[in-house]
């Protein structure tokens, strides 16, 4: 039988699994046990090629190597939890508790470790997808006539024009846009985007906040996109219509 996803309107589609390997063997051997299954896939041979592709045709599973040759398995991950909640399973050698944990805590939901056996990868992706059944979410885009912010394509747009910001200046955007008409907290905020250390370096979040409003030409005053919320944290703007 078929894996699919359920639908109102006639047939469902297959489940669709993007593998994401830069070993042609290891992507050619997956392509060929997932549709044996029934499953759809795609084949991407780099975390850049991957995640636009998974950006742009969606995806209701990914299968992730953490060696890949533009970079880490491991940030590839991170950008991805930026705006997508679709289900991961790692594949390393890397076999050590610390590896392993550190993909948990980046967001994946599973991991097996190379070499592995295909029965065991199947039963790990049907248990998956069993307990995601809905369709993976799309990457949020904030967009108020002004400020266009699309995650899935790392693209920020000010009066039309490209704006250029820093890593952090970007991550702090990106946190605020996925909750945006919502309050973030600052301990939130510190540990997504300084880490779980970080959690009372409320001076960092302060400079980055002044940094990312002087480029957005934002009155901390009278705020039209990052409004403090005192003692509490910050919340953005949710554009008009947006029912948030």
């Amino acid at each position: 039988m078929t894996p699919s996803i359920p639908s109102a309107q006639g047939t469902a589609p297959p489940v669709h699994i993007l593998v994401i390997d830069d070993e042609p063997q290891i992507r050619k051997f997956l392509d060929i046990s997932l549709r044996a299954q029934g499953y759809a896939v795609s084949l991407a041979g780099s975390g850049g090629a991957g995640l636009e592709m998974l950006a742009t045709g969606g995806a209701d599973l990914v299968i992730l190597d953490l060696g890949l040759p533009d970079r880490d398995g491991h940030d590839v991950l991170r950008e991805l939890r930026q705006w997508s909640s679709v289900p991961v399973i790692l594949l390393t050698v890397r076999s050590g508790e610390k590896e392993k944990v550190m993909g948990l805590d980046a967001g994946a939901n599973d991991y097996v470790t190379k070499p592995f056996g295909v029965q065991e990868l199947m039963a790990r992706v049907r248990a998956l997808l069993r307990t995601h059944a809905a369709p993976a979410d799309t990457a949020p885009v904030y967009d108020d006539g002004m400020l266009r912010v699309d995650l899935a394509r790392r693209e920020v747009l000010l009066s039309g024009k490209p704006l250029v910001l820093t890593r952090k200046e970007y991550a702090l955007l990106a946190l605020l846009v996925q909750h945006a008409g919502r309050v973030v907290t600052q301990p939130q905020i510190l540990r997504e985007v300084w880490g779980p250390t970080h959690e009372d370096d409320t001076h960092y979040l302060r400079i980055l906040v002044g940094k990312l409003r002087h480029k957005l030409g934002d009155d901390p005053a009278s705020p039209r996109w990052i409004v403090t919320e005192l003692g509490v944290g910050l919340r953005l703007v949710a554009p008009r219509g947006s029912g948030t």
